[in-house]
């Protein structure tokens, strides 16, 4: 009786990051420019295969982001977004990635990493517009790194990671409009945002001039899930149809 042997199918592991910030108070997410085969001098998110057998993935998603953006553990939100493992997703072979959602605010100008030739903030309405093409299925996954975000700000405390320590709430408001991509009416926003206990803390009697009078100072507070929740305004149909044709 003939009895077939099983082996292993080989599988690459690797992670990629979405990483998300605000610039100018345009919601931008960090390309690099892929310095070898595939898809060399095109765009795509930072990433790369585990560094030995013994590497935990989430270790290894932590490398990634120090080697491109220099920041450690501890002082970014960092969570796991999806697996994608398409077959043929990579032409060098099965290759399945475990994708990562990290966010920070005020980020600076980035150094591209070792397998990089260039790193850059690139506005996500490019992105999601199809504007910038990437290499991969990566734009997929920026699709749906931007979406968990998007979602996020609604249910959870998750738009104060991308505020520094203290912050005013129209400096909050502006990341709301950054990330929906969609504008926010302020007295609406300030009375839910009051109305959330626990979001957001005063940060004693400090205040900052932006401009017009002195806003008082907050920071997040010890809730981190939103009740009630702030949900996000239905665009309007023009608004639809700008976005349907990546305008």
């Amino acid at each position: 009786m003939q009895v077939d042997v099983w082996s292993p199918t080989p599988v690459l592991l690797a992670v990629d990051l979405v990483i998300l910030t605000l610039r100018e108070g345009r919601l931008c997410v960090l390309l690099v420019e892929r310095g070898e085969d595939p898809f060399q001098g095109m765009s795509a998110l930072p990433g790369g295969f585990l560094n030995h057998a013994g590497e935990e993935i989430l270790d290894a998603a932590h490398r990634e982001l120090s080697e491109e953006t220099a920041l450690v553990a501890g002082s970014v939100h960092l969570e796991q977004l999806a697996i994608y493992g398409d077959p043929g997703r990579d032409p060098r072979g099965r290759v399945v990635s475990v994708a990562h959602l990290a966010i920070a605010p005020r980020l600076p100008e980035p150094v591209a990493g070792t397998d990089a030739v260039d790193a850059a903030w690139v506005p996500a309405e490019t992105v999601l517009s199809g504007e910038v093409e990437l290499s991969f299925d990566h734009r997929r996954i920026v699709t749906d790194g931007i979406e968990r975000a998007r979602t996020k700000l609604e249910f959870s405390a998750l738009a104060t990671a991308f505020c520094g320590e203290f912050f005013t709430i129209a400096e909050l408001q502006q990341v709301y409009e950054a990330v929906w991509g969609t504008e926010i009416d302020t007295r609406n926003f300030y009375r839910k945002v009051q109305t959330v206990k626990g979001f957001i803390i005063p940060a004693g009697s400090g205040r900052r001039t932006t401009g017009g009078r002195p806003a008082r100072l907050y920071r997040a507070g010890p809730k981190t899930v939103l009740y009630p929740p702030l949900i996000r305004p239905v665009p309007s149909t023009k608004e639809e149809d700008m976005r349907e044709e990546g305008k």
